[in-house]
């Protein structure tokens, strides 16, 4: 095996194991504020799913696109946000308090504005891997990838 299937097979794998290890941990967070609810944890798999979805069309977006320079500007910019929106939430931390009444919106705009960006690019980590490797070395999408991130989730 080469090096760098080597590596791009690595971070497939632990970009798949945090994108999974993020999802109970973020959830858990809310569990005090909003209870201990099936209701909760329903929401919070929800949004995961919905973001997760989103990211895989974002990276299906970014690398249809035809302009290279301009694939790359959007790319970086989105990651450096998503790094803002981490140092941000450190400076100013969410406080999903209000609105008892309305806990799904609750738990929606807590998640999104806590991790949303973050879980987005990391969702879309996978899939831009695997195009760039198959880009570099040519040929097909290798299965390994995919292997890699099977083997993550059962690894948790």
């Amino acid at each position: 095996m080469s090096a760098s299937r080597l590596l791009y097979g690595t971070t497939t794998f632990l970009g798949a194991f945090l994108l999974f290890l993020v999802e109970p941990m973020a959830a858990k967070q809310l569990l005090p504020v909003l209870g201990g609810s099936s209701a909760v944890w329903l929401t919070c798999l929800v949004f995961f799913q919905v973001t997760l979805l989103l990211g895989y069309l974002y990276a299906h977006w970014i690398t249809r696109c035809q302009a290279t320079t301009w694939r790359r500007h959007v790319y970086l910019v989105t990651l450096a946000a998503a790094a803002l929106v981490l140092v941000a939430q450190r400076i100013f931390p969410a406080e999903p308090g209000q609105g008892y009444d309305q806990p799904v919106t609750t738990i929606f705009s807590t998640l999104a504005f806590t991790i949303g960006l973050p879980f987005l690019l990391l969702s879309a980590t996978s899939p831009l891997l695997q195009v760039w490797f198959q880009r570099a070395k040519g040929g097909t999408i290798p299965t390994g990838c995919s292997r890699c991130r099977t083997s993550a989730l059962f690894l948790l």
